[in-house]
């Protein structure tokens, strides 16, 4: 038998009502909730997943979606 690492990738998403003066602001203002926590994507709606097998050589991976 032999190990392989596999790295797994997701897109979740959700949406959240900011209040701001402007769509700048409200993008700063959720970027800061977000890296503070106050903002968590869990579970929020899964959008794609996709994997692939970590090479050691570092080569390039190939994804498969799943």
């Amino acid at each position: 038998m032999n190990k392989y690492t596999i790295a797994i990738e997701e897109t979740v998403a959700d949406e959240f009502e900011i209040v701001a003066e402007n769509e700048k602001e409200a993008l700063k203002i959720a970027e800061d909730k977000y890296k503070h926590g106050d903002i968590v994507l869990c579970p929020g709606e899964l959008q794609f997943k996709q994997m692939a097998v970590v090479p050691s050589s570092g080569d390039i991976m190939e994804w498969h979606k799943f």
